[in-house]
Formats: structure tokens, C-alpha cells, sequence
């Protein structure tokens, strides 16, 4: 049960409200893993779940992709000529040909799908002019986010020598990613259709992660694979509110990996309850035209934690004693905040329902005299 307590500035504290927390699946044990480097995740807030060697650093084949395309959806959208020395690149391939053209868009499309070494060649010479320059790019974006364990040399993941990183970098790497709304459209799609420019025709592609069929809630995200990486993937799921992210580097069982994976995590993982209806209330106005003002707050959401966690979390209204009129509606008057042992989970601000301009002040003696002559 989430306890709930008032706080007033400098005031007492009285018990409030309980909520129920959500119920979350039956315990699951947890998983045995047949990858070298594996870690799962709750996306929202980071916490590490599960991990095995987790911050070995490791070859990672096609998921370097997910750096590929977030890089490239993040430019603006513009047509591609496709160029012999685009496409001059072994491995899996969208079937790109010299003198077609189509969007930067449809290049990211086919890395994600059918994780097209050709398209993510072409991304790269189109935005940066050579490959080195947008692994250049990469890099700087690894660093931006704190991947202190990943370097990137080919946009398409063929091994190379210092392109490595570690399946801890990889899950935040994803997280970041599924923030962009196209990534996560073109991640989760089963099929995507591309429109050519030249020639003039739409090619469809069938995405070859097969947890999308298997994982209930499946968002993706990448495959891969090469001699020296072994079976890499990075898969994201989302139930009952709650997004994991899972990754596994040298998995020779790597689907039934992330499926045990998943289940233990979602097993173990939920939302707690809020209120169904946001926090109202009223407050005493001082020197107001009215004595008190109306207080509302925003739906809430609640945080993710560990199911064993729920009864421990507090839920503290601020408020102050009064407020000093004028007042207007929209003000912000104080807060409603979740904490567990001590730390913040979430906080939503609550605000003034309504005006409380300032009570005019009534005329001394000598303004009543004045004002009885005329002379103001």
C-alpha cells in the first residue's frame, strides 16, 4: 500500500490517502543465458534487471545500426542518388542499384528491416561524404550519450578493427534511440514498404526480427551478425505501461535468450498505483477579495519499480499554509511527489483554480477628509 502524507511548509503531516499498487505477473526465476554479454534493462529509469558480462567489450555486428539510423532519421529527409561506391559493400543488402533513388528515410527503413549494409553506406557518404567522417559522427554521439565503452568504424557493423562495444552501452543506446518516434515506428513494423524516385515503384520489406511475432508488446529493435560477433540482438518490449530493453552479444540461442529475459523482467517489474483522479483541495488567501482559492493537480502517472517495492512508496503533498493574494489561476502553489526510501520517483506540480486580486484598502481619516472636500 503507498502511504500518503500533507506537508504543509513548516507545518505537521497528516495521513492522507492509500493507493493500490498494479499487480504484476508471478515470479519468474531468473534466466540462464547462452550469450557471452548480455543485460536487460527497464527502460524509463535505467535499472539494470538482469546481466552477464555486461560491460565486456565485444564485437556487435548489424546492431550497430541503431546508431546508423537514429543518426540518419535525425537529418532532414531528402532524396538519395545512389552511387556505385555507395553500394560497393558485402553482407545483407536492401538490393540497392546504381542510379536509383529514394529518401534518406527509405535508407534507414532498410537498415532496420533487412539491415541493409548497401543503405547504411549510402546514409553515411550522403551525410558526411565518407565513411570515416560519419564514424566520426558516431563516435561524437556515443560520447554525448556516455557510451564510454563503444567505438564505431563502419556504419554497417562488418567487423573492423576498434569497432566494439559492450551490451550495457547497447541498451542505452537503444533507449535513447526509441525516443525518436520515426525509429520506433520503422523498428516495430513487421513489413515496411520503400517509394523509389527511379525507378518509380514501392519495394516492400519483411523484417527479420522474429520476436515481433513471438514477444507480445515487441518494438523491435535490431539483428545481427558476423563471424567474429557471433548471433547479436537487441529486442524492447512494452506491457502494462512498463518498456524493457534487452541485449545479448555472442548468443548462439540468442531468440530464446531474450524470451526468458523478458519474462523474468516483466515478472518483476511494475508501475505503482496513483490516484484515478488528480489532487483538489483549497488553500486560505491572505488580503485576498476571497478567503481561499481552489487547488488542483495533473493526472498523475506513476513510476516503475520492483514489485517489492510498492508498499514502501510515500506519497507527500506540499502545500503552504496560505497564500498572499494577488492570486492568479494557473499559479503554481505547490507539489505532489512519490518517494521510495528517501528518493524522488516522480512529481507533479499542483496549481491555483482560480483569480484572488487584492482587497482595496479602506481610506485612513485624512483620505476621508479629502475626499469629503474634494480636494483628491
Amino acid at each position: 500500500m503507498i502511504k500518503k502524507i500533507i506537508c504543509c511548509f513548516g507545518a505537521i503531516c497528516l495521513l492522507l490517502w492509500s493507493g493500490v499498487p498494479a499487480q504484476a505477473q508471478e515470479n519468474v526465476p531468473e534466466p540462464s543465458v547462452s550469450a557471452a554479454s548480455a543485460i536487460l534493462i527497464e527502460a524509463e529509469t535505467g535499472r539494470v534487471l538482469f546481466s552477464k558480462n555486461a560491460e565486456e567489450q565485444r564485437a556487435m555486428a548489424s546492431t550497430t545500426k541503431i546508431m546508423t539510423a537514429l543518426l540518419t532519421l535525425e537529418q532532414e529527409d531528402r532524396e538519395v542518388a545512389i552511387t556505385s561506391d555507395m553500394i560497393a559493400v558485402e553482407g545483407s543488402s536492401m538490393g540497392l542499384r546504381d542510379g536509383d533513388r529514394l529518401t534518406l528515410h527509405g535508407l534507414a527503413a532498410g537498415m532496420l528491416s533487412v539491415s541493409g549494409n548497401d543503405a547504411a553506406n549510402a546514409a553515411a557518404i550522403l551525410i558526411d561524404g565518407f565513411l570515416s567522417a560519419f564514424a566520426d559522427r558516431m563516435n561524437r554521439r556515443a560520447q554525448e550519450l556516455g557510451l564510454e565503452n563503444t567505438h564505431f568504424v563502419t556504419p554497417s557493423g562488418l567487423d573492423a578493427e576498434g569497432h566494439y562495444t559492450t551490451a550495457s552501452d547497447l541498451a542505452a543506446l537503444t533507449c535513447a534511440a526509441l525516443e525518436n518516434e520515426a525509429f520506433r515506428e520503422l523498428t516495430s513494423s513487421r513489413q515496411t514498404s520503400v517509394s523509389f524516385l527511379e525507378p518509380a515503384e514501392t519495394r516492400t520489406y519483411q523484417n527479420h526480427n522474429k520476436l515481433l511475432t513471438m514477444l507480445d508488446g515487441c518494438i523491435g529493435v535490431k539483428t545481427g551478425y558476423t563471424k567474429q560477433a557471433g548471433r547479436c540482438l537487441v529486442s524492447a518490449a512494452e506491457q502494462n505501461g512498463i518498456r524493457l530493453v534487452a541485449v545479448t552479444l555472442y548468443a548462439p540461442d540468442d531468440w530464446n535468450d531474450h524470451l526468458a529475459m523478458m519474462e523474468y523482467g516483466f515478472s518483476r517489474v511494475e508501475r505503482f498505483g496513483t490516484p484515478e483522479t488528480p489532487f483538489s483541495g483549497s488553500l486560505p488567501v491572505t488580503g485576498g477579495m476571497a478567503k481561499e482559492v481552489p487547488v488542483h493537480g495533473e493526472q498523475e502517472t506513476g513510476a516503475p519499480l520492483l514489485t517489492q517495492e510498492a508498499d514502501r512508496v510515500v506519497r507527500c503533498v506540499e502545500l503552504p499554509r496560505f497564500l498572499y493574494a494577488p492570486v492568479q489561476e494557473g499559479d503554481a502553489v505547490g507539489r505532489v511527489t512519490y518517494w521510495l526510501d528517501g528518493n524522488p520517483l516522480a512529481s507533479f506540480p499542483l496549481y491555483a483554480g482560480g483569480d484572488v486580486p487584492c482587497r482595496e484598502a479602506e481610506p485612513g481619516f485624512w483620505d476621508k477628509i479629502a475626499s469629503f472636500f474634494g480636494w483628491k
